[in-house]
């Protein structure tokens, strides 16, 4: 089985100056919850063995927090790929990580994640995508049968849960070694 974590950057900080959208950095508020995904991963034993991430300053530094406080090991690779992309694109980055890769976490962008993590898990009935909302610092594990990400495709996903800034927070503070399922 394959776990492909989608987080999308965690809350930006719009006053601050900045050149352009690509250049916005993280408010505070964004990276406590960046650390919090973090530690909350690793507290569940899931760490990513991957992590790839768009180039825009808010979401590389979403990874980079998150890694530092949960001590991940993994490389992190910015790709101009992920900053801004289509479905496509998220699959064909996904679809290019080694069989060796077990669980892969991606960061990115609006409204590319929720349509991703929908079309992802979409409707075997060939009604489409499922329709899914992805807040800033949100993180959705989708698992997916098999041992190779070249032949992940949309609709093979079971989303396992997706989990909310607030959803994260009461887990650490209450101290749980689990995420319960938060409904999209």
């Amino acid at each position: 089985m394959r776990s492909l974590y989608l987080l999308r950057h965690a809350k930006s900080d719009w006053n601050s100056p900045h050149g352009s959208d690509h250049d916005r950095p993280l408010a505070s508020r964004g990276r406590r919850s960046a650390r919090l995904v973090g530690e909350i991963l690793s507290r569940l034993g899931q760490e990513p063995h991957s992590v790839v991430t768009s180039t825009a300053v808010r979401a590389h530094e979403t990874a980079r927090l998150a890694a530092a406080a949960g001590s991940w090991t993994c490389s992190i690779r910015a790709t101009e790929r992920l900053y801004l992309p289509s479905v496509a694109a998220v699959l064909a980055e996904a679809r290019a990580e080694p069989a060796e890769i077990v669980r892969l976490l991606m960061v990115g962008h609006e409204p590319t994640w929720s349509e991703s993590v929908g079309s992802f898990i979409g409707d075997r009935k060939g009604a489409g995508p499922v329709r899914v909302k992805m807040v800033t610092a949100a993180l959705a594990r989708l698992d997916f049968s098999g041992d190779d990400w070249s032949r992940i495709d949309f609709g093979q996903a079971t989303l396992a849960w997706l989990a909310t800034p607030k959803l994260l927070e009461r887990a650490a503070a209450d101290g749980s070694d689990s995420c319960e399922e938060e409904r999209p």
